[in-house]
């Protein structure tokens, strides 16, 4: 019986938000962009490929992304999830730049049920694209900033960078005053 195994290539980029960690498919193919101290962010693994020559085209676009001269990654990305999860996804790669929805919305685009905008909230807290996949532009129906898998100074600072007003952070909202 032969085993084969999928060969993962990594490097590591600069940039104003951190160092990201990018990984690829040995076609090219992203299949993850990771920031230090990222909940559920990748580590580099010792059966990785240290190479930056699949990565010469994102390190381009997110340099230009990063100037403001870029508002659309056009890079073959690879993510796997489950099904629900890629309808997540895909649904993020149709925020435009600029501008931002909500988890409502994003359960709307995929025709999920409302009772069902958690689970999309956990599909886009699972991204493994931080950035290319901008699930930094999703916000609370409020329109207060919530969750991002790379901490909300980072989100703050993507949103900022595409010229949107940073929303207040969600609070929890305090008990109602028992009468006396």
């Amino acid at each position: 019986m032969t085993t084969t195994t999928t060969a993962t290539y990594w490097t590591e980029l600069d940039s104003p938000v951190g160092r990201l960690l990018l990984t690829a498919a040995p076609d090219g193919a992203l299949t993850s962009l990771s920031v230090p101290g990222q909940k559920g962010g990748r580590a580099v693994r010792e059966d990785w490929r240290h190479d930056a020559g699949p990565f010469r085209a994102a390190g381009e676009q997110l340099a230009a992304y990063f100037a403001g001269e870029l508002t659309e990654f056009r890079l073959p990305l690879r993510a796997e999830g489950t099904a629900f999860r890629e309808r997540v996804w895909a649904a993020l790669d149709d925020v435009p730049y600029g501008e931002t929805t909500t988890y409502g919305e994003i359960a709307a685009r995929i025709g999920a049920s409302r009772p069902a905008v958690r689970a999309v909230g956990g599909a886009i807290g699972a991204n493994p694209l931080l950035i290319l996949r901008p699930c930094h532009r999703v916000i609370g129906a409020d329109g207060s900033l919530t969750g991002y898998a790379g901490g909300l100074e980072r989100k703050t600072r993507l949103l900022a960078l595409e010229g949107v007003p940073a929303p207040a952070p969600s609070r929890p909202v305090p008990p109602p005053a028992t009468p006396r």
